[in-house]
């Protein structure tokens, strides 16, 4: 899809790829953000520049002449940023891709923050700048006017200082921060933890991981219909956010060998960290951070369990569902299952039902529902 802004004419694709795809892989504040620094001259020749979570490297890509650095907590951000800068003729290594838990390599005189979904996570961002800031550098967040409450300017200037915004064109928003002294520096509550009830499981969670403060009504269903006494077998934890799903059935099976994989490389720092404090160097178990099962060998997995995502970034739909249940009819030996908990209205029994021929309700609540499917052939 093309993408005009003051730096050039681009052609950008979002990911998962999807046959016909009518979804932008930018929006409205990355246009504004982009039109803002051409009319400032910004950044100013031997500027460093800081990008925070864009979202598929509309904004690195425009901007691949300053060479920035690039910084987010999605997989599929770095590889749509990758695959975009290549698509455009970009030098290798003209942007340099930072996942969300290292520390930053530099100080910078430009900072572009895309506001993120977790509030935690600009938390979390916020406080890692400070110490990575030269006199007088220019912080500037963008998003679409429904997604910036009254919450983030709070904890822009609860963090950095004063802040200022612009007007909003086509329902974007940008603000203006600038980072001041404070007698009493934040410090990073970042990461949580919380005790898993009914166990003697501690739960460490990383900012941008979903329901970070206890467990979710979701999950807590799937943990009761969990599989058991399955033997030496091959199981997935497909997006695992903090893993507390391969927690559990790892209790539940012991002889098993777990695999962690998920997008968010918070995610998957959280479950590696709570597995390994829960079963030590004991137990085998794989942590992948990766697109759905992709890195995945063919017919490898006995059983995959699943809690989709039904969001992205800020967008809903099934389009990373379905993706993944294409991924798991892949890697699914013959009989293998795929497990899944969704809300009733999501449906997912319809691609499921598609893709395996049939499946059946393990379990269902008001909210949830709990599928099961086998791959047959």
């Amino acid at each position: 899809m093309q993408f005009i802004a003051p730096q050039g004419v681009f052609d950008l694709i979002r990911l998962p790829l999807r046959r016909n795809e009518l979804l932008q892989p930018f929006d409205a504040a990355d246009e504004y953000l982009l039109a803002h620094l051409a009319e400032q001259g910004l950044p100013e020749s031997g500027s460093r520049v800081l990008i925070m979570n864009d979202s598929f490297g509309a904004l690195a890509l425009a901007l691949s002449d300053c060479r920035p650095d690039a910084v987010s907590d999605s997989f599929l951000s770095h590889q749509a940023t990758q695959i975009n800068l290549d698509g455009n003729g970009k030098t290798q290594g003209a942007v340099r891709l930072l996942h969300s838990l290292e520390t930053l390599p530099s100080a910078y005189d430009l900072v572009l923050i895309k506001v993120p979904k977790t509030l935690g996570l600009l938390e979390h961002q916020l406080i890692s700048l400070r110490g990575h800031l030269r006199p007088n550098a220019q912080i500037i967040l963008a998003g679409m006017v429904k997604m910036l409450p009254a919450s983030v300017w709070q904890t822009v200037e609860r963090l950095l200082g004063p802040s200022t915004t612009a007007l909003a064109r086509k329902k974007a928003k940008l603000i203006f921060a600038k980072a001041i002294e404070l007698e009493n520096p934040p410090k990073n509550p970042y990461p949580v933890r919380y005790r898993l009830e009914n166990t003697d499981f501690w739960i460490v969670n990383h900012a941008n991981v979903f329901s970070r403060d206890s467990l979710d009504i979701g999950t807590r269903f799937f943990l009761e219909y969990l599989p058991s006494g399955l033997g030496q077998c091959e199981i997935v934890d497909l997006g695992c956010g903090n893993g507390v799903v391969g927690l559990i059935a790892a209790q539940k099976n012991p002889e098993a060998a777990l695999h962690f994989v998920d997008e968010s490389y918070m995610a998957v720092a959280s479950a590696k960290e709570n597995f390994e404090a829960a079963y030590g160097t004991e137990r085998k178990a794989m942590f992948q951070v990766g697109d759905g099962l992709k890195a995945f060998e063919a017919e490898s997995a006995d059983l995959i369990l699943c809690n989709p995502p039904f969001h992205q970034q800020y967008l809903q739909g099934d389009q990373i569902a379905l993706s993944l249940f294409k991924d798991a009819w892949r890697v699914l030996r013959r009989n293998g299952e795929l497990w899944v908990i969704g809300n009733r209205h999501l449906h997912y029994h319809v691609p499921l039902e598609r893709l395996f021929g049939g499946c059946t309700v393990v379990a269902a609540n008001p909210k949830f529902v709990i599928h099961k499917t086998r791959k047959k052939r």
